[in-house]
This record gives C-alpha cells, sequence and structure tokens, in this order.
C-alpha cells in the first residue's frame, strides 16, 4: 500500500480491485491488486506540410501546426458537481455519458487508449502517428471538395471547418485541438500556380500603378500651375506679418532675457552668502566640538586619576589599620602570657608571703596593663597620624595632577592658536623645531657622522689637457681612440690602490711621469675632511 501524488501536468489513472473501470485522479492510495499509472496531459505541437489536391485537380502543400493534449475539461458523468440523473424528466435530452464505458470522460478514454503507452515511453511515435493521420485524411477530404478560389477567399472557414472535422475524429480519443495554424499555401514540387499567380498579380498592380501615376502627375501639374500665383502672394503678406511679429518678439526676448539675468545674478549670491555662512557656521561648530571634547577628556583624565589616588590612599590606610590591630593584639596576648606566668611563679615561690605577693601581683599586673594600654594607644595614635598623612599627599597629588592637567589643556589651546597662526600643524612643527634647536642639532649630528671620513677619489684628464700632448692643437681623428687607451692606465691604478690588485703594464700600458706625479701630490695631501 501507497500514496501516490500527480504532478500538476499528471493524472493518475487506477484500476484493479474495488475500481469498478478506470478512476482517474490526482493522489490517491494504492491498494493491494490494484495498479496505477501515471500519465502526462501536457499538450504537443503537429507540424506537417500537407500535400493536398483541390477539386480542380491542382495540387498544393498546404503548412499546418496543430497543439493537441488530452482534453482535461470534458470529464462527463465523472465531472465534480451534482449527479446527472440516469432517467431524464420531461423536457431534459438523454444522457447517454452515464451508460457508456468512458462514462464520456475525455481522461478515462485518453487513459483506456493511450495513457499506458505514453507513460512508458513506448508510443509515442505511435500517438503521433495517430494524430497526424487523422489530420492528414480530415484535411484531404476537405480540400478535395474545395476549389482553389474557395480556399484563398474563405480561408477563415476552411480553417474552422478543417478545426471541426479533426476535432470530431480526436473526441473518440479523449484529445482536443488547442490550437490550429494553417500556413501560406505553396507550390507543390513541379507546379507554377501560385508563382504564376503571384506574377500576374504584380504586373496588373505595376501597370495600374503607373497609370495612376501619370493621372496623379497631370492633376499636379495643373493644380501646381494654379497655387503658384496664390502662393506667391499668400508669401508675401505671410512675410510682411512675420517681420513685424518678429520684430515684437525679438523686443520681448531681450526684456525677458534681461530680467531672467537680474534673478540668475540676485540668486547666486543669494546661494554664495548661505554657503559662505553655512562654511563658518560648520568651522564654528566644529572648533566649539573639539574643545568641548578636550574638556571632557580633561575631565575624565582628572577623574581617572583622582580615583586612582583614592583607592591607593584608601587601601594604604586599611592596610595601617589592619597592621596596627594586629600589633595591639600582639602586645596584649604578650602581656595577658607574662602575667599568667608572673600570677603561677609567685603562687609556687611565696606561700608564705601570700599577703606581700598578693600585693606585688596586684601592682605588676596594675603597671603591666597601663603599659599595654599605653603602647597599644600609641599605636593607634601612630597609624592615625599616618593614615590622615596619607590622605593629605593623595590630595596634594590630586590637586597636582588637576594643575598639571589644566596646564596641559591650556598648552593644548596655545598650541591650536599657534597652529591656526602659523598656517596648520606643518608651519607649528616647524617653529618647535627653529625654538628647540632641532635643526642645529641636526645639522651637528650629520657633521659628527661624517668627520673623520677618507674617502679614495681619483681624477685624471684626457684629451688635449692629459699631459701636455697634444695641447693647442686641433682635434684629430684619432682623439677618441687615444682618449680611450689614455683612460686605462689611470683606471688600473685606482683599481690597485684600492683592493690591491696589480695587471701587467704590457697589457695595458703606463701612466706618463707628470700624470704620476700629479695623482701623487693629489694624494699626498693627508687631510680629508679636516683631519
Amino acid at each position: 500500500m501507497s500514496y501516490k501524488i500527480a504532478a500538476p501536468d499528471e493524472y493518475l489513472a487506477i484500476t484493479g480491485m474495488n475500481v469498478k473501470n478506470v478512476q482517474i485522479t490526482k493522489t490517491a492510495w494504492v491498494w493491494p491488486f490494484q495498479r496505477c499509472t501515471r500519465f502526462s496531459v501536457q499538450p504537443h505541437d503537429y507540424a506537417m506540410n500537407l500535400q493536398a489536391m483541390t477539386k480542380e485537380k491542382l495540387q498544393f502543400l498546404l503548412p499546418v501546426v496543430f497543439t493537441i493534449g488530452p482534453d482535461v475539461n470534458s470529464r462527463g458523468a465523472n465531472a465534480r458537481g451534482p449527479k446527472p440523473r440516469e432517467t431524464p424528466q420531461e423536457g431534459e435530452p438523454a444522457n447517454n455519458d452515464a451508460h457508456s464505458e468512458d462514462r464520456g470522460d475525455a481522461l478515462m478514454k485518453y487513459a483506456m487508449l493511450l495513457a499506458d503507452s505514453t507513460a512508458q515511453n513506448k508510443g509515442a511515435q505511435y500517438l503521433e502517428n495517430i494524430v497526424k493521420g487523422i489530420i492528414e485524411g480530415e484535411t484531404r477530404v476537405l480540400v478535395s471538395s474545395m476549389t482553389m478560389e474557395e480556399i484563398f477567399t474563405e480561408r477563415e472557414e476552411f480553417k474552422r471547418r478543417i478545426f471541426r472535422n479533426i476535432q470530431g475524429e480526436l473526441d473518440q480519443f479523449g484529445l482536443k485541438i488547442y490550437n490550429a495554424n494553417v500556413k501560406e499555401l505553396k507550390d507543390a514540387a513541379g507546379s507554377t500556380y501560385f508563382q504564376s499567380l503571384s506574377q500576374k498579380a504584380h504586373e496588373g498592380a505595376t501597370n495600374q500603378a503607373r497609370i495612376d501615376v501619370a493621372e496623379a502627375q497631370l492633376r499636379g501639374n495643373v493644380g501646381e500651375a494654379e497655387r503658384h500665383g496664390q502662393q506667391e502672394r499668400s508669401i508675401a503678406k505671410i512675410n510682411a506679418e512675420t517681420a513685424v511679429q518678429k520684430t515684437d518678439r525679438d523686443v520681448e526676448r531681450a526684456t525677458a532675457e534681461a530680467n531672467l539675468a537680474t534673478q540668475k545674478t540676485v540668486l547666486s549670491r543669494d546661494v554664495d552668502i548661505a554657503r559662505i555662512q553655512a562654511t563658518r557656521a560648520t568651522e564654528s561648530r566644529d572648533e566649539d566640538l573639539k574643545k568641548e571634547v578636550q574638556v571632557k577628556r580633561a575631565a575624565a583624565e582628572l577623574e581617572r586619576l583622582r580615583a586612582v589616588d583614592v583607592v591607593k590612599a584608601a587601601i594604604a590606610r586599611e592596610s595601617k589599620q589592619q597592621a596596627a590591630d594586629a600589633k595591639a593584639y600582639e602586645v596584649e596576648a604578650e602581656a595577658r602570657a607574662n602575667f599568667e606566668k608572673s600570677t603561677k611563679a609567685t603562687d609556687a615561690s611565696a606561700y608564705k608571703t601570700k599577703i606581700e605577693a598578693d600585693t606585688q601581683a596586684a601592682a605588676d599586673y596594675n603597671r603591666t596593663t597601663k603599659s599595654t594600654d599605653a603602647a597599644a594607644y600609641k599605636t593607634k595614635m601612630d597609624a592615625d597620624a599616618w593614615s590622615h598623612a596619607t590622605i593629605k599627599n593623595a590630595e596634594a597629588n590630586l590637586q597636582k595632577k588637576l594643575k598639571e592637567a589644566e596646564g596641559i589643556a591650556a598648552m593644548a589651546d596655545a598650541y591650536a592658536k599657534m597652529s591656526n597662526a602659523f598656517g596648520g600643524p606643518q608651519g607649528l612643527l616647524q617653529y618647535m623645531m627653529i625654538e628647540k634647536g632641532t635643526y642645529v642639532e641636526l645639522a651637528k649630528a650629520n657633521a659628527t657622522a661624517v668627520n673623520g671620513m677618507q674617502p679614495k677619489i681619483s681624477v685624471w684628464n684626457t684629451g688635449s689637457e692629459a699631459g701636455g700632448q697634444g695641447a693647442g692643437q686641433g682635434q684629430d681623428t684619432a682623439a677618441t681612440m687615444r682618449n680611450v687607451y689614455q683612460l686605462l692606465p689611470p683606471l688600473m691604478s685606482t683599481i690597485h690602490d684600492q683592493t690591491g690588485i696589480t695587471l701587467p703594464e704590457w697589457q695595458f700600458g703606463r701612466m706618463s711621469n707628470n700624470e704620476v706625479e700629479r695623482r701623487d701630490r693629489f694624494h699626498g695631501d693627508g687631510k680629508v675632511n679636516g683631519k
């Protein structure tokens, strides 16, 4: 047993136990000894290019497209609502659906004849063959009883008759035509009927158009001559009136443009003034908000410092108080221990001098008690004095922090004003660096960093300035090559001075004597950066 549910475009066909014929439904419980078949009611398009013959034995192609599917609205005696009476009363038509096998239900017809094949996807071609056979047969029968002229002139009637005949055949399968579309007729293979008719109509329309054009040109030329004079007279009158009206409109337009320019100037001035006022108000509000933020920040810092100092003072005072209480308790305990010890020693050693011992014990007890009370009182007074001093120090520190916070706030306001005076934070920063001597310190640091450096710098000349060779002579064609070769010996000498690598003279040559002396003089000064 299972519960079956059909999709929106499907129905269920139930057969078997307790079902007399076929039950068509959307949902149902399928019991044992029952069978459930699911079939779709989606319409399908059937496009065909039919070749038919008219009453005059003229063959042509008739393209048609039919949209056909199961009829879900024609349920006959199975329709929901009041059951039809099997025995009609007098004056009512006889109801034969209740006695038929399918009870007049189109879906039951479709389910009994075609649903099983379509559900198993093995009868789709079978259904298509049935539908196309019906369409082809009924269309050919209808076309063979009509002439070509009747088909052309009574196109809508032709379509309705095809629809009616085909629908009558499809009703026995429970199918319905949802849409029928008959396209333009075409010539069959080897036939030129429609082409000839089209050519004839085209030539007739062309000739008639030429005649109409000639008649129209005749009437146009005559009318043109008649209207030409009237046109010139009307144009002259209209031009005169137009000139007068144009002058009036120019004066009005100039006045309106002047008024518009004046209004634009006034509105632009008002907008600029309003924009400047809004900017100034925004800047003023911004400065007020910044000031309020600084004041609130200073107040918060003040409260934080005050809370920290007060908490520290309270903690210190409680600590001292607890220490003093502990010290007093120790002194009291020690005094009691000494009293007990003294009492027991006196009782054990001086029985016969009991009166003197009692007197002496009483005196010792009074003295010890007074000493303990004095020590405890002194300790308590010291603790109170220290606590009072701690509170005063905390209050003094709080006042100091408040004054420092006020000084910081005042300095912040002064720096803000100085920043505005110097054109912004960058100007204030430059002023502070000048006032603090930062630039001087940077210069001294840079001088200290390069002090003591001994760079090796080699300078040599080529060409007419190299060793006096070629001095006073004009530039010859070999000067470039000679300069290159004169460059190599000093370069190798510099490499030797800086790295200690010596290359053979036969490979790069040797410097002239005056060049060697000049280089030695340059390197022999021994003073670099004032050293």
